[in-house]
């Protein structure tokens, strides 16, 4: 592939709800622009982008895909995204590097869930954008209807640069509205609009003709004033009003019959800004986000924005350049990380294909194999000039599993396969909590967890089962309360004694464990009461409820009493460990329950269903604040209530509701649900002794 300038290069990501046929408009593409001898198919698993195992057994898309191409003197840099919510992090990667997208909508599905999400990340990031209404070949495909769904949703911005002629099994191709001319076959073959679309024709025209009007003062005098506007002055409109997001042009076609096809490739290379023509987020001195422009002549930046984990080739980084340019084998500086980062050989990537060039220039996109500090999200450029990227911006994490690896060896080897997942993917966090000893994958669904377990015994021979995470409860007391314990062992030598009296006293939630000492006289020598704190320490492990760790409570040692000869520090931490349990039984012990801050955003007609499942959960409704037609309700409520709440909210919403989680506090649990899980704490023991 030869090499282009940043004003000949476009960066784009193909984007759509689950199953719009995204991935097969991709295929299409490559096919049209000669990149691929024949069409491949999703259903098959032979499409370029999906070469994973994973996504070849669920036939979706899971990672993004980079699928260059050359067409009208141009290099497209297109980026097929997943449109399962599950791998958001992937699209919000594509989009971070791309200066314009095309949001794929099944012709008979109209606008769905997906849809009107990656449209949001779309007005987040200030992307310009193309629609492009695919399975027009489909049976109940509609374009009328599909564009009069568009527009009350996105607005009357969003115009028809085409109309289809037929559809369904009669679907032939499409009038352009420009040329006024229609095209038929997969070849565009050019003909007369056909008379049973005229009035289609006569009424999408005038909205495009208005829309490319409004963008130019000189245009819209002259279209007032009634004169015609010419095909060059049209397509300088709809450009501007594009890059200026005043228009988002609709097109039409079928990927899998590839329809309207390249007159899609057309509209990416004359309607998307090239890379010079929007100025590059960076980080600023006082840490703010600024705007500086871009230039092949500047120093180096470029942002990492995908790690990919490989057994046979090791690390692949993928990498956009906006300033300067990469060579092969070469030195660069990890301005994120402060170190230098040598760079091997660069590839340009087709799906799973690996193409070396010598270098990556500005504007551009590449990847290089095994680099040693670099992660996503980091900077690379020149150490006397230390430029940071704004980085790709994840979401958090919103559902969690356990981890069990099946064998010694899995256990092993499980740490380091985990360390390698959260670098392949950001969504993926890890932690290993001490109160339950599980360790915790969490991520943005099932689906991705699954996948993530799959990926770690094909590439790492890692053998793990996910679980429900088991809840982190804690037990504390209601009362103060003295207790005493005296160890005392009598032997054939020296024997046993140490004698400790305790008062325990429940304290404010959150206000952890204190030991404290007010033994005076002697009664307990000052070299033993670190032993008595040992033996405290010991005790709050285990509570005697139903064995979980105490907290909220002070402990103080006020009398006791010691042996001269019998006498030593583990018999005074026995005795401490003893007072403990005793006291701990007396002094009303309860259980206590993580609650978590719930922030859920559902269209207002889910807001009544959302309310009284969250009733059915022990929650509180902390308050509701509508939002452009999105209501934001705000409750606390058990985690243990909520530990597979994303699958619930994606039931009840039909998959348009989204939620953020944090922890709150610890707070008493009913008494009713207190004995079920002292029982099934119980059952839990039993089963680990058999």
């Amino acid at each position: 592939m030869a090499n282009y300038g940043p004003e000949n290069i476009r960066n784009l990501s193909l984007l759509s709800h689950n199953g719009a046929g995204k991935t097969s408009l991709a295929e299409a593409i490559l096919f049209t622009a000669k990149v691929v001898n024949r069409l491949g198919r999703v259903d098959d698993g032979s499409s370029t982008s999906d070469y994973d195992p994973a996504e070849q057994k669920r036939n979706i898309s899971i990672s993004l895909s980079m699928l260059p191409y050359e067409w009208l003197g141009k290099k497209v840099n297109l980026i097929d995204t997943p449109g399962y919510p599950d791998f958001v992090g992937e699209v919000k990667s594509g989009l971070r590097v791309s200066e314009g997208a095309v949001v794929v909508i099944c012709a008979a599905s109209g606008v769905e869930v997906g849809t009107e999400q990656v449209w949001s990340y779309l007005e987040e990031n200030n992307l310009p954008r193309l629609i492009f209404i695919n399975k027009m070949d489909r049976e109940n495909a509609d374009f009328a209807r599909a564009v009069e769904g568009i527009q009350s949703r996105f607005g009357r911005r969003c115009v028809p640069l085409q109309v289809p002629i037929g559809a369904h099994n009669d679907f032939q191709g499409v009038v352009d509205l420009i040329a006024m001319k229609g095209y038929t076959g997969t070849a565009g073959t050019e003909g007369d609009i056909p008379d049973s679309v005229k009035g289609l024709v006569e009424t999408f025209r005038e909205q495009m003709v208005e829309a490319a009007a409004e963008v130019d003062d000189s245009l819209i005098e002259k279209y007032l004033g009634g004169e015609e506007l010419s095909r060059e002055e049209l397509t300088d409109g709809l450009r501007q009003g594009v890059i200026a997001g005043k228009v988002v042009p609709i097109l039409a076609g079928s990927a899998t019959k590839n329809i309207g096809t390249s007159l899609l490739m057309d509209a990416i290379c004359n309607y998307i800004p090239s890379p010079v023509e929007r100025d590059v987020r960076v980080i600023g001195a006082d840490g703010g986000e600024e705007t500086v422009p871009p230039g092949q002549d500047s120093p180096l930046a470029a942002l990492v924005f995908k790690t990919s984990a490989d057994p046979y080739v090791g690390k692949l980084t993928y990498f956009r350049v906006y300033n300067g340019s990469i060579s092969s084998n070469s030195h660069v500086w990890n301005t994120t990380k402060g170190e230098d980062e040598r760079i091997g050989q660069l590839f340009v990537l087709r799906g799973k294909t690996q193409e070396p060039v010598p270098e990556i220039t500005s504007g551009d996109i590449g990847a290089v194999a095994k680099l040693n500090v670099t992660g996503t999200g980091d900077t690379l450029g020149k150490q006397d000039n230390l430029v940071k990227i704004v980085p790709v911006s994840f979401p958090s994490p919103i559902f969690s599993e356990a981890v069990y690896p099946r064998t010694k060896v899995d256990l092993d080897k499980l740490g380091p396969s985990l360390t390698k997942l959260t670098e392949e993917d950001p969504t993926l966090q890890v932690r290993r909590d001490s109160t339950t000893n599980e360790t915790i994958i969490s991520g943005l669904g099932d689906t991705q967890l699954e996948v993530a377990a799959e990926k770690m015994e094909r590439k790492f021979g890692v053998s793990v089962d996910l679980e429900t995470p088991k809840v982190p409860y804690k037990e504390t007391i209601a009362s103060t309360v003295s207790a005493e314990y005296k160890h005392k062992k009598q032997t054939g030598g020296h024997g046993q004694y140490g004698h400790v009296l305790l008062e325990l006293e429940p304290l404010p939630r959150g206000g952890g464990r204190a030991f404290g000492s007010k033994v005076v006289g002697g009664s307990i020598p000052r070299n033993y009461i670190p032993a008595v704190e040992k033996g405290f320490n010991e005790g709050v492990q285990e509570g005697v409820l139903a064995g979980y760790p105490v907290d909220d409570i002070k402990v103080t040692v006020y009398d006791g009493s010691f042996h001269p000869v019998d006498s030593s520090e583990i018999c005074f931490k026995i005795a401490g460990a003893g007072a403990m349990r005793r006291g701990l039984a007396d002094a009303q012990p309860v259980l206590l329950e993580p609650i978590m801050d719930i922030s859920i955003r559902a269209p207002e007609e889910y807001t009544g269903d959302i309310i009284g499942d969250l009733n059915t959960k022990r929650a509180q409704v902390q308050g509701m604040n509508p939002e452009d037609g999105i209501n934001v309700v705000d409750a606390q409520v058990p985690q243990a209530e909520v530990l597979r709440y994303s699958i619930a909210l994606k039931s009840i919403t039909q998959g348009k509701g989204t939620f953020t989680m944090k922890f709150s506090h610890y707070q008493e649990v009913p008494p009713a649900v207190t004995q079920k899980v002292i029982a099934a704490r119980q059952a839990e023991k039993e089963k680990d002794r058999v």
